[in-house]
């Protein structure tokens, strides 16, 4: 399995489980508009991957096993078998449901606090994992007319690559979605394949 054949079937099966209009359903209740765009991480991910048959993507996939050093902690993905790859999986939306900024959201991708289990912090649980495969990091969210990705993606490996080495970025987009704030967006992959310098 690599990392952009995976990159580009989550964003082919993102689009396709989004044309099925799956409503999401709050813990307290509350339905939000169709599409796939207001699911959490974790459904967005269920209802692409639920795709993945029809879409003969061909690529094994085990949820939420845990760390070999850290039992406690899971990972959210282990592709291939027997495992090719451990991966961490972010989503960045920075818009609600009703059209209004998400103003917590990049702490989610940036933070440097492990606390926060930021997109940034997964790169170093990853690399003391204990996983003996090889490590990604995936972060996939909507772009909107005034808050496209790019910035929050280009703040992301600045501050990933003081801390370890990525490979270069792979992409791949998705359109046409049915939520009116939710249209587009992309997935975006980064293999991790060492520590970074030492800090001064």
């Amino acid at each position: 399995v690599e990392l952009n054949d995976f990159v580009t079937a989550l964003a082919e099966g993102i689009q396709l489980a989004d044309a099925t209009e799956p409503v999401w359903v709050s813990n307290r209740g509350r339905t939000y508009q169709p599409g796939i765009g207001p699911h959490t991480e974790s459904a967005t991910l269920g209802l692409a991957f639920n795709q993945f048959s029809s879409m003969d993507a061909g690529i094994p996939l085990e949820r939420e096993v845990p760390y070999p050093n850290l039992p406690r902690s899971k990972c959210d993905l282990v592709l291939g078998r027997p495992a090719e790859w451990a991966v961490e999986v972010k989503m960045l939306r920075r818009m609600g449901d009703n059209g209004k900024p998400n103003d917590n959201i990049l702490m989610h991708i940036l933070s440097p606090y492990h606390q926060d289990r930021s997109a940034v912090t997964d790169c170093d649980k990853l690399l003391d994992s204990g996983f003996e495969t090889r490590l990604a990091i995936v972060i996939y969210g909507y772009d909107y007319p005034d808050f496209p990705m790019d910035p929050a993606i280009e703040a992301f490996e600045v501050l990933a690559e003081r801390r370890v080495c990525l490979k270069s970025k792979v992409c791949a987009s998705f359109n046409g979605l049915v939520h009116p704030v939710h249209q587009e967006g992309r997935v975006f992959g980064w293999e991790i394949v060492a520590p970074g310098p030492p800090s001064d």
